[in-house]
């Protein structure tokens, strides 16, 4: 079992020929509207990639909140332990140009009364994996990881949106998930840059890093793929290619299926295959959670990575 502690949104996702610059007004030539934030997400893709999942969280009671949840609801994940308030669900608005890139702006909304104390009553004690991000309040975050501590609980945290965060928290984790932007912020944050450097390489930064906490990292890097240090070893995985429409949701169905396969017991490497090929294929069509693949998607296109 998966538990996924994070956010819920509504995405509104606006399709543009090109990103805004600052102080410009540009016409979009669609809008959708859909479940999102990065813990609902990632919920969804672990699931989809054949995971039990349980989501906990918070939405507000403004309708919005149905949207966010409808989808995980829809494909078996868990979501009675999700807290109702009487705040704004928490809302993204998403800009998304022709070559698929994006810029995001995210009002948490109800996601900052997500509490650490959901977990105890949950019955956390059947949690194999802890999945975590960043768009919640860093002192809930830090409280469900000295839960999962003391549970034995694997924890796994994508640290997006990237926040400063102590060195002693870090090391209470088992698997640090980030890109290539967040292992540059990472490694100021910690110290691990000095002198004329403004960034290390990410084989040089994920080595840094995990030698630094004693923890396995792993860094997305795009169309190049991702690299791991895992247990004294780098480890690197090509892309799949494909031509993108639309990478937002490339990161949570990494993150997601990466969390599934460590739950079906498949070896780190094997994980991280699985992660490559779900990001790669979330990347094929629009929106976040309408993009995530299935694990029979997932499996299909594995053999693929050795081409």
């Amino acid at each position: 079992m998966i538990t996924v502690f994070g956010s819920l949104n509504v995405d509104y996702v606006f399709q543009m020929d090109r990103l805004p610059q600052p102080g410009e007004t540009l016409l979009a030539s669609n809008l959708t509207v859909l479940p999102g934030g990065k813990g609902g997400n990632q919920a969804l893709a672990a699931a989809k990639a054949g995971a039990g999942v349980r989501m906990i969280g918070a939405v507000g009671k403004d309708g919005l909140g149905n949207i966010a949840l409808a989808g995980l609801s829809a494909n078996g994940v868990d979501t009675s332990h999700v807290t109702k308030l009487e705040q704004t669900t928490g809302t993204a608005a998403i800009n998304v140009d022709a070559d698929g890139e994006n810029s995001i702006v995210v009002f948490p909304g109800a996601n900052g009364g997500a509490s650490h104390l959901q977990l105890e009553g949950c019955g956390f004690a059947d949690t194999a994996i802890l999945l975590l991000q960043f768009e919640i309040p860093s002192a809930e975050i830090e409280k469900a990881i000295s839960l999962a501590k003391q549970s034995g609980t694997r924890v796994i945290w994508n640290l997006a949106p990237m926040q400063p965060v102590p060195l002693a928290v870090l090391k209470d984790v088992d698997c640090l998930l980030i890109n290539q932007g967040e292992l540059d912020a990472l490694c100021k944050s910690l110290g691990l840059v000095s002198g004329d450097r403004t960034n290390l390489s990410h084989k040089d930064g994920i080595r840094a890093v995990a030698e630094l906490t004693g923890q396995s990292v792993v860094v997305t890097l795009g169309a190049k793929g991702c690299a791991a240090f895992h247990q004294n070893r780098l480890i690197e995985v090509t892309a799949l290619p494909v031509t993108p429409i639309d990478t937002v949701g490339a990161g949570d169905a990494f993150a997601g299926a990466f969390a599934a396969a460590l739950d079906q017991n498949q070896t780190f490497e094997d994980a991280l295959n699985w992660g490559n090929v779900a990001g790669a294929l979330a990347c094929l069509q629009p929106g976040a959670q309408s993009s995530l693949p299935t694990h029979a998607q997932i499996v299909q296109r594995l053999p693929d990575l050795a081409l």
